[in-house]
Parts: C-alpha cells; sequence; structure tokens
C-alpha cells in the first residue's frame, strides 16, 4: 500500500499553532516518531463549515498558507486531504454565475435544479421518502434577478451545494480538481459525503446500488496514475463498510468508539470482541474526529438498550456536554452524532483514556487520533457558547505555547510513548488474536512472524501492561 501503517493524526489546518507553517513546527517538534501521516482537514477557500464547503480545489486559503506549506508537510508525513463529493460552496463562480443567468448558465448542468425532475419537480411523498440528518427537505429555494424561484438539491449547509454526478460537466471539471490534488504529493484523498451523490427519485437516495460504485471507480481511477488511493467517508450502519471492505475500498472504523465506550462504562468486551473478530482489515479506525461521536455506526452491534446506556454514560461522565449542544439549537445538522471529546467521555481519567487508545491501535487498520485527542483535550464550552455551534466542543485551537504546555501533562506523554511504539513495532504489519479470558478483561495480540505485541487491559480498573519482542528477540514487559 502507499500509506504507511502508523498512526495519523487529524488537524485542521490552524489547530496546532495557527496556521500551515506553525502546525509543520508542532509536528516536527513533537510527533516525528508518534504519527507517519497526517489528515489535513480542508485547507482550500471556503465560505462555510471550517473548510467543508469548497470554493475552490486550486488554492490554499490564504489566511492558512500557501501550497508549499502544504508540500513541506507532505515531504515529512503521509498526507490525506479532502475532496467534498457531494458539493461545492454557494459562493463557487460556477454556482453564482448559475444564479445569475440560470438555465444560460454554462455551468447549469453541474446543479440539481429542481426543473430537471419535470415539470411538476419532485412531490412531497418523494421528498420525504430522502434520507437526511437534518430537521428540513434536500433543498434550497433560489431566488433569480428576475424574481423568479426555483429549488435546487442542497443536503447539507445551504452553503453546500449538491453536485449533479451524472452531468458530464460536473465529471469534467472535477477531474481537474481530483488530478490536482492528486498531482500534489497527497497520497490519499479522503471523500467526503459521497454516499450522499446517487439521486434516484422515489428512493432514499442514499448509496444507491450499483451507481455508487461506477462513481467510486471513476473517482479511483482519477487519482491512480498518480499514485494516490481514496478514502470514503460514510456514516451510517456498519454494513456499508463492509460493503466497501468487500469492494477493496479502504473504509474507516466509526463503530468503534461507540463500542469501546460501552466496553469501559459497562465493564465488559463482548460486543466489542465480536466486532474486532469480523470488522475489516483495510480501514482507517478512529475514537474521535472533527465531527461527533457516531450513534448509528454500531446499530445491531449494540442493542438498543446498550446505545440508550452508554449515551447515557457519556453525558454523565462528559458532564458539560449538554444534550442541547448535539441539537439543532447548536448548529448540529447531524442529529445521529454526540458532541464531545473523548477524553471529556470518559471523564477525564488518564488510565482508561490509554486503555481506550491502547484497544484503538490494537485493532485492525491505521489508527486515527485527532489533535484534540492527542492532547487530552477536554469539552471546550466557552467556544460553543461563543459560536453557537455544538461541534465546536470538540474544535479548540491550540497556539504554540499551549501545545508546548499541554504536551507535557503525564496522560500524553503515555500517549505520545504509545502511539511510538503503535507506529514502529512490526508486529502491527501482522495479524490480530484475541484472547480468551474473562468477560470484564481484554487481550490483544498482533502477530508478524517472528514479532509480537500483546496488551492486556482490565476493562474494570483500565489497567493496562504490554507485552513485546525487542530488536534482540527477547520479551518485554511493561505498564501502560
Amino acid at each position: 500500500m502507499n500509506i504507511q501503517n502508523k498512526v495519523q493524526l487529524i488537524t485542521y489546518p490552524d489547530s496546532l499553532g495557527g496556521n500551515l507553517l506553525t502546525l509543520h513546527y508542532c509536528l516536527r517538534k513533537h510527533l516525528s516518531t508518534a504519527i507517519g501521516g497526517v489528515h489535513l482537514l480542508p485547507f482550500y477557500p471556503s465560505s462555510a463549515d471550517r473548510g467543508f464547503a469548497p470554493i475552490t480545489y486550486a488554492e490554499v486559503d490564504s489566511q492558512f498558507g500557501t501550497w508549499t506549506d502544504v508540500e513541506k508537510i507532505a515531504a515529512d508525513f503521509d498526507l490525506t486531504v479532502d475532496f467534498m463529493v457531494n458539493h461545492i460552496s454557494r459562493q463557487s463562480p460556477f454556482f453564482q454565475n448559475y444564479l445569475e443567468l440560470g438555465d444560460d448558465s454554462e455551468f447549469a448542468d453541474m446543479f440539481l435544479s429542481f426543473n430537471k425532475f419535470g415539470p411538476n419537480g419532485i412531490s412531497d411523498e418523494d421528498l420525504a421518502k430522502v434520507y437526511t440528518r437534518k430537521p428540513r427537505p434536500p433543498y434550497l429555494e433560489i431566488q433569480r434577478p428576475d424574481g423568479s424561484i426555483e429549488r435546487i438539491w442542497c443536503t447539507f449547509d445551504y452553503e453546500q451545494i449538491d453536485l449533479d454526478w451524472n452531468s458530464p460537466l460536473t465529471r469534467s471539471y472535477m477531474r481537474n480538481e481530483l488530478i490536482r490534488l492528486a498531482r500534489s504529493s497527497a497520497k490519499m484523498i479522503r471523500l467526503d459525503a459521497f454516499a450522499y451523490t446517487t439521486v434516484d427519485i422515489g428512493t432514499d437516495c442514499y448509496f444507491r446500488e450499483p451507481a455508487v460504485w461506477e462513481l467510486l471507480d471513476w473517482l479511483k481511477d482519477c487519482v491512480a496514475p498518480f499514485d494516490a488511493d481514496v478514502l470514503p467517508e460514510v456514516h451510517e450502519h456498519h454494513r456499508y463498510q463492509q460493503k466497501l471492505a468487500d469492494h477493496d475500498f479502504w473504509c474507516y472504523d466509526f463503530a468503534l468508539p461507540m463500542l469501546v465506550l460501552h466496553s469501559l462504562y459497562h465493564h465488559t468486551g463482548e460486543k466489542l470482541k465480536h466486532w474486532l473478530n469480523i470488522c475489516p482489515r483495510k480501514q482507517m479506525t478512529t475514537l474521535d474526529t472533527h465531527d461527533g461521536i457516531g450513534i448509528v455506526d454500531v446499530e445491531d452491534l449494540l442493542t438498543q438498550e446498550e446505545i440508550d446506556s452508554t449515551v447515557k454514560g457519556l453525558y454523565e461522565k462528559g458532564s458539560n456536554a449538554k444534550k442541547i449542544y448535539s441539537g439543532p439549537e447548536y448548529q448540529n445538522l447531524d442529529i445521529y452524532q454526540i458532541n464531545c471529546t473523548y477524553y471529556s467521555a470518559l471523564n477525564c481519567d488518564d488510565n482508561s483514556y490509554i486503555a481506550a487508545r491502547a484497544i484503538q491501535f490494537f485493532a485492525p487498520g491505521i489508527p486515527q487520533i485527532y489533535y484534540v485527542g492527542l492532547l487530552a483535550g477536554e469539552n471546550d464550552t466557552d467556544l460553543v457558547e461563543l459560536t453557537r455551534n455544538g461541534r465546536d466542543i470538540n474544535r479548540h485551537n491550540y497556539g504554540i505555547e499551549e501545545v508546548n504546555q499541554d504536551i507535557q501533562k503525564p496522560v500524553v506523554q503515555r500517549l505520545l510513548r504509545l502511539m511510538e511504539f503503535r507506529s514502529t513495532h512490526r508486529a502491527f504489519d501482522g495479524d490480530l488474536t484475541i484472547g480468551d479470558t474473562p468477560d470484564n478483561q481484554l487481550h490483544l495480540t498482533r502477530t508478524n512472524g517472528q514479532h509480537r505485541a500483546s496488551v492486556h487491559i482490565h476493562l474494570k480498573t483500565y489497567e493496562c501492561s504490554l507485552t513485546y519482542t525487542d530488536d534482540e528477540g527477547g520479551e518485554q514487559t511493561i505498564v501502560l
């Protein structure tokens, strides 16, 4: 594979130090041996959603830096960048031209006007079938200069206008953007919100087969000549990740965060062990991301009662994570996620947090750690109240001095040692074996030939011990 099997960091371009230059400084100073890759969240000019409403992919937002800064980071770490498959900014020149000229615009075919669906548009009955995660229908009403009103397909924020992927014009322009990204030093292109691209009136318009596979193959073909790969992003029932794996695509393990919380809250490893046995192997594992902690991802892996009790525990332990922060009152479009940092979700208990990371690092796949999680960040309720955006509880921006200070916290130093071990020990290129233990314990072993690493976790006391083969063939045991 093109990407190293080492820990990756997820970060915004301005979250560690304020811009790309200082981010690179922090990465080199503190993480050079702990990580092998960086998922750099959108750094393009954007009109909303902290970068996820791109105006263009041809530029780096000047407040963050330049393409040279991006390339400098890519020279030291495997780089993952974002491509928003589902939409483009309302402020993009394409949509602005269409907004002004309507059907006379050369870009009109790129967008999903309801006029494309016949003289009567789309019935309320068919609109009600569409899968959305927000309390509104999937369209935007626009008013043209002549005063006429038109409905445009719009799944997410009103600044994020959906693209029509059945249009050759859309494919022509987006191919160029993908090639541009792949020609940079990016090793992987994350395909954000791709499951919402298959608009098929009369259905839920979500991950429609076989159309979704044709599009994914097309997207992958655009970047493959430049030795880049694609990482489709989908937050839903775990069967979608299994489908991606069956088609040999990378996928995410978005079920792991809730399963780990359930195991540590209720001191049982039964459901977690089951998932670790059946989950895809070609995957990225996460506990925390720039979004919330997903709930729908564990349906059928946990019972509804277990999900409810885990959610209840999450609010109790992350005591200042109010339910309202994950609702529409605080601009949360995705009602199936809970906004909370992972460290706060574990009651800011250092041992519990290290146990959670140990589980993640031994699980199949390549582990990603979010920058707030790297620094064991707690819920930033002051920022939430300032911005009225619930997701900002887990989006604190750290200045350089704050990074230098928080990196010294004992729990962060423990985490860094574990990250370095995960990124360097050769056992993790091998297979996972789950030991036969009492329900309140977990024993995970990774084996690659003569190289072996095992972690034993007590799910009630959160004690963790690590046993591994050293360079001389001996065996070492340490307490994490």
